[in-house]
């Protein structure tokens, strides 16, 4: 099944020089920086079982996926 989300990455700055590129990673967790997700939708505190998880952005025609990157001129 395909979602539409709309995932806000917060407030950042930063100065991108001719040459510098960036990367999007998408996961479903961010471990140790925050609890585990089990990926299983058991309660985390008493799920013993976990499960891998796979993210999939689509990127056509008919699932036009994009990034909204703000640039303020310096």
């Amino acid at each position: 099944k395909t979602y539409e989300l709309m995932i806000d990455l917060w407030a950042t700055s930063h100065v991108f020089l001719p040459g510098h590129s960036i990367r999007v990673e998408i996961s479903s967790s961010n471990f140790p920086r925050f609890d585990r997700n089990l990926n299983t939708g058991e309660d985390q505190a008493t799920s013993t079982r976990c499960q891998a998880a796979e993210q999939t952005i689509f990127h056509d025609q008919r699932y036009p996926s994009h990034i909204l990157l703000p640039v303020i001129p310096r």
